[in-house]
């Protein structure tokens, strides 16, 4: 089933519901919202751009973003949604390996994406004012006749063209097929939350990631729709919509809820209007949930996914993440719940075979949410499917009541004197430090052991970090050989546009001021 045929039935359900908003304003109820995709999947057949074809998405968020990907699935075509905070030579490069024959981008930004393509493959190169939303749309299609319904496709063709952030190395294409997006949206109704008409879903994360896959099933819901009048993230924005709309969901990177808490301790906020708060894509530290749920309540439910099994590996409820009753009630917290209903759960060896509750070792899923594989890349392929396991490269462990708790990724481990230390231990202990805002943790070569635990500190107001009290801290709550042999203090930790923190930075950090010493 061709994932627009969800809006096409919206549409015939609810045609006068409020379905896109910019900001406060309706700009499109769902018969307007789908007849918009109708014309963009016309004007794309009037390119000559069918089934099969792919179509980027260079675009921040914005209230044509939703015509426009539901028009690219209409006329058949894949998606290939791009980090808009990309430099314009990623996004050539992007462009060129997925063989797209079109983008469609913000109009600042097209000049600089037609420079870098020059002399590459043909690319149409369609500028669209940002500020202009759907009028915008509008004129940029033209008299385009409507595509009257979606192109059949099959489960297994592609949907939606996902490249990695690509921390190492060129980034990989995600093949996510239709069958995976139907998948993710109807574990999402099963395991993560409810929809109704009712309900409100806010675009302030990045629509080409998690944000933009969790309108899925707000279109299936005839939810509404809203895109920030900022174009992006802002807490006391987010407050204000979600006290206007009521009803509200939202999808979140961790350190996206680690600001709202703090902007709302600052002014007084409650996040009222509030509803679910989704969160993923990073560690969430067992402090920082704390907080939050003490400041909004029992609104926040965890997911952990990849966009080889995007969203739809496990959750943690809203009840899990709020309760305190329950004996084992912060080591839950510290996990990532348990397997959604169309995942299944491995923790396996190096060569993948299954290893026994508590041992940490690689986390593997199999299911219909996981990816048939990488765009043309057999090689990695080679690496990341075995037997239909997708081996996802974080280490964890699984509990005996199924609940998985994740370590690192499996590049992120240090090994110092021959022992294991899983950096995101190191950094749950240092952030219950008063002193400590963020942390994150890397390791360093040393000439005696391989390895020494670097800790780069965010202090809280920028004081002055007092490294005799964090390594007091650390030698009362972990073994002596996990705690930080270098303290170094940043007034910021460098993140990607997802807010995940960079650590390839910090390890060229660590390069550029020479091998790691003990003090």
């Amino acid at each position: 089933m061709n994932m627009a045929a969800w809006l096409e039935r919206a549409a015939a359900a609810w045609p006068d519901a409020p379905a896109v908003y910019h900001g406060t304003t309706c700009v499109a109820d769902y018969a307007a919202f789908y007849a918009m995709a109708q014309q963009v999947a016309g004007w794309l057949q009037g390119q000559s751009i069918g089934p099969g074809a792919r179509v980027g998405l260079w675009l921040g968020n914005s209230p044509a973003y939703l015509p426009l990907l539901y028009g690219i699935w209409q006329a058949g075509a894949a998606a290939v949604p791009i980090n808009a905070k990309l430099h314009p030579r990623e996004v050539a490069w992007i462009l060129e390996n997925s063989d797209a024959s079109l983008c469609f981008v913000d109009a600042d930004a097209g000049a600089d994406l037609a420079t870098a393509v020059a002399g590459g493959a043909p690319l149409q190169i369609k500028a669209l004012a940002r500020k202009g939303g759907l009028q915008a749309l509008a004129a940029c299609l033209g008299d385009a006749t409507p595509q009257a319904h979606p192109q059949p496709r099959a489960g297994g063709d592609l949907a939606w063209l996902f490249y990695t952030s690509g921390t190492t190395g060129r980034p990989k294409g995600v093949q996510i097929t239709h069958r995976m997006l139907r998948t993710m949206a109807l574990d999402y109704l099963a395991c993560v939350d409810d929809v109704c008409a009712q309900d409100c879903a806010i675009y302030a994360a990045p629509m080409s990631h998690g944000a933009g896959l969790y309108n899925i099933m707000h279109v299936l819901k005839g939810a509404r729709h809203v895109c920030p009048a900022s174009g992006g993230f802002d807490p006391d924005e987010i407050f204000s919509l979600a006290a206007h709309f009521q009803r509200v969901h939202m999808f979140a990177a961790p350190t996206m809820v680690k600001r709202m808490t703090l902007a709302a301790q600052a002014s007084g906020a409650d996040g009222a209007g509030l509803r679910s708060v989704i969160y993923g894509g990073g560690p969430m530290y067992v402090a920082d949930i704390e907080q939050a749920v003490d400041r909004f309540g029992p609104i926040f439910i965890q997911i952990y996914g990849q966009g080889e099994c995007p969203m739809a590996i496990t959750t943690l409820s809203r009840g899990e993440v709020a309760d305190r009753s329950h004996p084992n009630w912060r080591a839950r917290l510290a996990s990532v719940g348990r397997a959604q209903v169309s995942a299944e759960l491995r923790i396996g060896d190096e060569t993948g075979q299954p290893l026994p509750p508590g041992t940490v070792g690689e986390i593997m899923v199999r299911g219909d949410a996981v990816m048939p594989g990488y765009w043309q890349n057999p090689q990695a392929n080679a690496k990341a499917l075995l037997d239909g396991w997708l081996m996802t490269g974080d280490m964890g462990f699984l509990d005996e009541d199924g609940y998985l708790t994740l370590q690192d990724r499996s590049k992120d481990l240090i090994i110092s004197g021959g022992s294991n230390i899983y950096p995101r231990e190191v950094e749950e202990v240092v952030l219950q430090h008063p002193l400590v805002e963020e942390v994150s943790v890397v390791g360093a070569p040393h000439p005696d052991w391989g390895e020494i635990v670097v800790a780069f500190v965010v202090t809280a107001g920028g004081q002055p970090m007092d490294q005799a009290a964090l390594d007091a801290h650390c030698t009362a709550h972990i073994a002596r050989f996990k705690r930080p042999k270098q303290w170094r203090q940043v007034a910021a930790l460098p993140k990607n546009n997802y807010g995940k923190v960079l650590k390839t930075t910090l390890r060229q950090w660590v390069a550029d001021a020479g091998p790691g010493t003990e003090p």
